[in-house]
Parts: C-alpha cells; structure tokens; sequence
C-alpha cells in the first residue's frame, strides 16, 4: 500500500511539474510583464481563436473590413487546411495569423509525443498555407514542457491575452458579451474572442456584439493593431 500511495505521489509530482507549474508560470510571467510595460497610444489588439470557419469567420471579416480593422487570428491546424481560401483572405486583407495548434487539444492532456506532433504538424500547416509567423497560442492558454521546449526550438513567441468576454458559453448573448468588453477592456490590451467553435453558434454572437464595439471603440479614440505590429517588427 505504502508503495502505491508512493507511486502514485509521483505520478502527480510530475504531471505538475510537466504541465500545471508551466501553464501558471507563464500566466503570471506575462501578467508581470504587461504591468512593465510602457505604452503611448490608445490601441488595442483584437485577437480571434479557433478559426477559421467557413460561416462565422467570413462573416467576422467581413465585419472587419466594413471598418477597415486589422486583427490576429490565431488557427487550428486542421480547420485551416479544410478552408484555405479564407486563409488567404486574412493575409490579403493585412491580418495577423498564429498557430493555434494542429488540433484544438489541451497541453495537460498531452504526453511530450503528442505534444510534438500537434505543435509540428500545426508549424508545417502554416507553411503549406504560406504563413511566415512566430506567434503562438496554445488551447485555453494551457502549457506543458515539451510544449515549451518546441516553442523555443522553432522561434514561437507565446501569446496570451489580457481580457476574454467568455463569448463560447452556451448561454451567453450578445448584450453579455458587450457589457464585458465595455466593463473589461483598457489600452493596450489584447482581447481574447472566437470565430470557431463554441455552442449554440457562439461565434455570431461574438460578431454582432462587435458590430457594436467596433464604431464605439472607433468614437473613444482607440485604434486596433495586429500582434504582428506588436512582437513581429
């Protein structure tokens, strides 16, 4: 018994360290780091996850393009091949693009092959699609060591986010979605939203929140930038 309680006891030691020590570190790493920052202007940085989708993602630029607003999509892999034309709009339409992981999978739940594979065959997506990026966002933000190693060997810069307006809840609506980015959302801040994935159509959701937001920022002063402007000059 006192051998399994043993065994056991390391097994969690690991998977701490492995992948729930790493995703904390560089949650708080980036959260010092934001309060170290000095800005100039009233920017913000509009960001996208889980995309592209052939119905929501067209709708989103479309949208963006009504107010001439550049943004960053961060793409799954296997979502980006099934819809390359949208791909190219994005670049053509001056966009942002990351990798967000060949599949939508949690680094906790993957072993360091796993963990490789998905990262490797994402960076090989973005090649075959004809995007020269280093920014990464792995799924809910979420790290593990062989994660991180590979980030490091391929140039990755790891992005995370300063507001999300939960906008894939199941019961949220646009209004919500809305009163969170009013009450949420300063300079300088990357917003975290969705063109993919999420119930009950979240993504529409999203955008027409941002049919809003979008002139009310424009009203405020702020201006929208692309991570690309921001970690790639």
């Amino acid at each position: 018994m006192k051998l399994m309680i043993m065994f056991i006891g390391i097994i969690i030691f690991i998977y701490l360290c492995y992948a729930l020590f790493p995703t904390y570190i560089y949650k708080i790493s980036y959260k010092q780091k934001k309060k170290n920052e000095e800005f100039f202007d009233k920017s913000i940085y509009l960001t996208f996850d889980d995309g592209p989708d052939k119905e929501y993602t067209v709708k989103l630029l479309d949208l963006l393009k009504e107010y001439n607003v550049k943004a960053s999509f961060f793409i799954v892999g296997t979502f980006a091949l099934d819809n390359p034309t949208i791909i190219e709009r994005m670049k053509n339409e001056g966009h942002s693009i990351g990798l967000h992981w060949y599949e939508h999978k949690s680094a906790m739940l993957q072993t360091p092959g796993m963990t490789k594979n998905n990262l490797n065959k994402g960076l090989d997506t973005l090649k075959e699609l004809g995007i020269n990026t280093h920014l990464f966002r792995p799924p809910w933000g979420q790290f593990n060591l062989s994660m991180i190693a590979g980030m490091k060997k391929n140039n990755m810069i790891p992005i995370l986010w300063d507001v999300m307006a939960e906008d894939w809840e199941k019961e949220t609506t646009p209004q919500i979605i809305k009163d969170k980015l009013i009450n949420r959302v300063s300079s300088n801040d990357i917003i975290c939203l969705h063109d993919g994935r999420g119930e009950n159509k979240a993504p529409l959701k999203t955008i027409d929140a941002l049919k809003e937001m979008i002139p009310n920022w424009l009203n405020q002063g702020y201006t929208f930038k692309t991570l690309g402007e921001k970690y790639e000059r």
